[in-house]
């Protein structure tokens, strides 16, 4: 029964105050090793728990038998001394990271179709949190942060909201924010995310993949979208993530939003992409997304040349710029029939020349590229350069290509801007149409990209020069004038003076 009100906010709070239990002692970029796990523990422990109750009041005490097997047919399997409050109970004795990383290797073991290797890479044990006494007292301190009343995740309580997987992104977002460069390595802001998701307009039925899937927000995005659309949860998420504690967070994330059709896998995607068909060729899928890193060095250059899978076939990209070797690998991934892909990408890779602009060159002339839309600056954790997303499709109706300017549609932010619903709705409108709009969106033909040498710089395509712009460059003439007056009667006063002082 649900006893009491409770909000999104309040579960994000609460959970965001345990991170004071790491301050000081932590680099804040870790807090997420710790606090995301135990937020995981709690609600597979208060999940399991509120089933059990449930069973045990419809078929009393005596049928512990019976709940036993009913538990069986859960989505997981919760070992009884794996749970959180068996940990809560033993908090005060030594050994709590011992215990917290038994639990969740127990966990792992009951659940190993879906969550094989995953707390591998998660430590409680780690002396990263001081000597045993040092870290036994942090633990416990998190044991209780966990235990308050307003962090009781029952489904009972919590209705059929996805609060838990809510608060999930909520974390992850404000851990991404904390976290200055290495944020880009797990997560993409939830309105540039929603945005790529609506873009694809992913369908029922749909295999989406993500090769540079973070922590998993990009997918579970175009998850949501079919889901709210039709009701249905038939579709696959499949996705690649190079870094482990970044991977690790995306299996979580997909199991505290209920998306158990999905296949995450850890590895190098352009060296060791391991979303392959039975035949070990490249699968295919009907949307491709991603975020990768921006211009990743040391990508792999020096086996691009030797590619099995042909992904290079268009060009390798420069050895220390890896932007084109993600694009390329996502084209080479969709489907023959309906394919379609967006990217988001630094704007460099829209101009610049040598290998990078034979590759542009050829994806123009072979009808791949859709759209380039043009985002603000500041919309990312860990750099304020403006980024663009780039649309593909196998299935053009036309050989034109949309050049969206959005880059000034934004709500300012102290230390990021925000594309609010707005924004986001009017790029997707302007897409959608595939005409022009002044000072916004040009329809460009093969033949005007070839002009501009396949330089795809959105401002060669797009004027966003307004009426009022040229008035203040007339108005700055007239200034730079006058004050040049001004100076040159100053110079001559001085010279005057100069004059006077040496007769």
């Amino acid at each position: 029964m649900n006893q009491t009100v409770i909000s999104q906010d309040s579960i994000n709070a609460t959970v965001w105050a345990a991170c004071d239990t790491f301050r000081g002692v932590v680099d804040p970029s870790t807090y997420k090793d710790y606090v995301l796990p135990m937020l995981f523990l709690k609600y597979v422990s208060d999940a399991w728990q509120d089933h059990y109750d449930a069973y045990r009041a419809q078929y009393g005490d005596t049928a512990q038998d019976l709940i036993v097997e009913l538990l069986k047919t859960e989505r997981f399997v919760l070992p009884p001394s794996a749970s959180f409050y068996a940990l809560h109970a033993a908090r005060f004795e030594p050994g709590n990271g011992e215990r917290i990383d038994r639990a969740l290797h127990a966990i792992e073991d009951a659940n190993i179709g879906k969550l094989r290797d995953v707390f591998q890479n998660v430590g409680f044990n780690s002396n990263k949190l001081g000597d045993e006494q040092q870290k036994n007292d942090i633990l416990r301190h998190l044991l209780e942060d966990f235990a308050k009343p307003e962090l009781n995740l029952r489904p009972s309580r919590i209705g059929e909201l996805d609060l838990i997987g809510n608060a999930y992104e909520y974390l992850i977002s404000h851990f991404a924010s904390s976290s200055g460069k290495t944020a880009g390595e797990f997560y993409t802001p939830p309105e540039v995310s929603s945005l790529v998701a609506r873009l694809m307009d992913p369908k029922e039925g749909d295999e989406i993949c993500d090769p540079a899937c973070g922590s998993g927000s990009l997918l579970l995005k175009c998850g949501r979208l079919i889901r709210d659309r039709t009701g249905s949860k038939r579709y696959a998420l499949y996705g690649q993530e190079a870094i482990g504690n970044t991977w690790t967070l995306a299996k979580m994330n997909m199991f505290m939003h209920g998306e158990d059709n999905h296949r995450i896998e850890w590895g190098d995607t352009l060296r060791n992409p391991k979303l392959l068909a039975d035949d070990g060729s490249l699968r295919h899928f009907d949307v491709v997304v991603a975020n990768p890193p921006f211009s990743l060095e040391k990508w792999g250059h020096e086996a691009a040349g030797r590619d099995k899978f042909g992904r290079f076939r268009r060009g390798i990209p420069p050895r220390t710029k890896g932007d084109y070797a993600f694009i390329l690998h996502m084209v080479e991934t969709m489907k023959p029939a309906g394919g379609r892909m967006a990217v988001v990408v630094p704007h460099g890779i829209l101009f610049r020349g040598a290998a990078e602009g034979r590759i542009r060159q050829k994806l123009v002339e072979e009808n791949l590229l859709d759209a380039v839309i043009g985002l603000p600056e500041k919309l990312f954790y860990g750099t304020g350069i403006p980024a663009a997303v780039l649309v593909f499709r196998k299935d053009k109706a036309n050989d034109k290509v949309l050049f969206i300017d959005a880059s000034r549609d934004f709500e300012p932010g102290k230390n990021q801007n925000v594309l609010r619903e707005a924004d986001l709705q009017r790029v997707l409108d302007t897409h959608a149409a595939r005409a022009p709009v002044e000072r916004y969106a040009y329809l460009a033909t093969p033949e005007e990209i070839a002009e501009h040498d396949f330089n795809l710089n959105i401002p060669r395509y797009v004027n966003t020069f307004a009426e009022d712009e040229l008035l203040d460059m007339a108005m700055l003439q007239d200034e730079r004038h006058e004050l040049r007056k001004e100076l040159d009667g100053i110079e001559e006063e001085i010279a005057a003076h100069l004059m006077e002082m040496s007769i």
